[in-house]
């Protein structure tokens, strides 16, 4: 009968139910981890990226915008990006409305970096 009674000895059973609470949170844990490195770090790293680029315009440079229209940089202040579009036609937009920059063909160079071979 004294077997029962020290089965169920809270003291007994607390080292064991700590480490049972602790335990359950051990896959909360490990799922913000993975979505920190697949997720949150290289979207982090992006904007980084992306930052640097807008820090770095110049005149002359061909860029696109995220709306999708293609010009060169024709004057540029801290907040504003004059882009001509066609001979003669410029326009205003703002420095965080640039998506990226394009290459001489005139392809945006996302694009041609992260492209790959379909089919072979």
């Amino acid at each position: 009968m004294t077997g029962i009674a020290f089965a169920a000895d809270p003291a007994a059973g607390a080292a064991g139910g700590a480490l049972g609470q602790f335990g359950s949170f051990i896959p909360l844990i490990l799922i913000f981890v993975v979505f920190y490195f697949l997720l949150i770090r290289p979207q982090q790293k992006q904007a980084k990226l992306h930052q640097t680029f807008l820090n770095e315009l110049k005149k002359g440079t061909k860029v696109v915008t995220k709306g999708g229209i293609h010009g060169e940089i024709t004057n540029l202040t801290d907040k504003v990006v004059t882009l001509e579009i066609a001979k003669g036609i410029e326009i205003k937009v703002s420095r965080d409305a640039i998506a990226g920059g394009l290459t001489k063909e005139g392809v945006p160079e996302a694009d041609k970096a992260g492209a790959k071979k379909i089919g072979g």
